[in-house]
């Protein structure tokens, strides 16, 4: 197997877990969990460093599960207090434990080169160089094996509990109500991602794992409405942000976990632009369409209280106290729509279906006042 075929094959790896679990924390707005997980499990390595003497992958692994799990429980009880948010609980318990990482390796292990880049925030590029030894037997690079059991285990976990996952992120109380706990699921979910996240730290970086949580699901949920389709879509925007990343990174000769954050965060920017329903330019052809619809209602109900007298452009534009272009625009609209006419002298008249129109219009606005 080749170099190049190994590293996006890690990465593809690494993007489908992380896209269906960032799926749910972006609806639960938990998008920073997996940043602050990254930060938080430095005082596990030290731990399991003082208790092994080894800096050995696995150990290290262990103790930053075991304190990226302790991160998910500590927001959870700081947030259920009901004195701070999901956002703060987040940034107090990453910075707390963070701190805490750093003061262990200050004070008692200032002679050991002990740190997140050492032993946790690995480099894409060298997963084909990384081998898992098995009794002396090569069996691969450990970064396939590693990202194929979490994927594995992080596709699983979805199958099996996608209805209560569904239920729990959606709405806790109907959870709740049919005897699901929403607790234990929640639990469930932090410690996929703190599993995810450290494993996936191990073989790739943080740059793109953090990346891959929450870019990919961000940009599903501005295209799509449904859960199934939106991890979906996730799944293939990640896969796609690392095989495209990678070959641009090969062009360009730039960072390949930089290009693939890049590559995932252009396809964000091209959904916010041109997403269909919440796109930044179709909201903005809605709030035009809004306006000139409103505009229009003014005016047939101003043409409707004037009965059955004809008017002109230029009287309107005295009456309803607008710029001219908008009133011509109005005109426009309203005559387009045939709720107008005008006669050979410029004179504005409603047409019966012009009426209608118009007296539901004045109905409507009673209706609201």
């Amino acid at each position: 197997m080749s170099a190049d075929l190994i590293i996006v094959l890690t990465a593809v790896l690494v993007a489908i877990p992380c896209a269906l679990l960032g799926t749910l924390l972006v609806l639960r707005q938990m998008s920073m969990m997996g940043d602050a997980i990254s930060h938080a499990v430095l005082p596990g390595i030290v731990i399991a460093f003082f208790i092994s003497e080894s800096l050995g992958a696995l150990t290290s692994l262990i103790g930053a599960g075991v304190f990226g799990l302790l991160t998910a429980v500590l927001v959870e009880a700081l947030r259920n207090t009901g004195r701070v948010k999901e956002d703060s609980s987040i940034g107090i318990v990453f910075t707390a434990l963070f701190a805490l990482g750093v003061f262990l390796v200050s004070k008692f292990a200032r002679e050991v080169h002990l740190d997140l880049n050492h032993v946790l925030y690995g480099e894409i590029a060298f997963a084909p160089l990384n081998s898992l030894l098995v009794g002396g037997v090569e069996l691969g690079p450990r970064s396939l094996w590693a990202m194929g059991i979490v994927t594995a285990l992080a596709v699983g976990m979805v199958l099996l509990l996608y209805k209560e996952l569904k239920i729990a992120t959606f709405d806790p109380g109907l959870a709740a109500a049919i005897g699901l706990s929403p607790v234990l699921v929640h639990y469930l979910l932090m410690g996929a991602v703190s599993v995810t996240t450290v494993g996936a730290f191990d073989s790739v970086g943080a740059i793109v794992v953090v990346a891959f949580l929450i870019v990919p699901p961000a940009t599903a949920y501005l295209l799509v409405d449904r859960l199934s389709h939106m991890m979906a879509l996730a799944v293939l925007l990640g896969a796609g942000s690392a095989v495209v990343g990678y070959y641009l990174a090969a062009v360009f000769d730039v960072a390949i976990a930089g290009m693939m954050a890049v590559v995932a965060g252009g396809f964000f920017v091209l959904a916010l632009l041109f997403s269909p329903s919440r796109g930044l330019i179709a909201n903005l052809r809605r709030q035009r369409r809004n306006r000139r619809s409103f505009a229009r209602g003014l005016l047939l109900a101003k043409l409707a209280g004037l009965g059955d007298r004809a008017t002109t452009e230029e009287e309107l534009v005295h009456h309803l106290s607008w710029d001219s272009d908008d009133v011509s625009r109005a005109l426009q609209d309203a005559s387009s729509d045939g709720l107008i006419r005008r006669s050979e002298v410029g004179e504005v008249v409603l047409t019966d279906e012009g009426q209608v129109t118009a007296h539901r219009v004045v109905e409507n606005n009673a209706a609201a006042i």
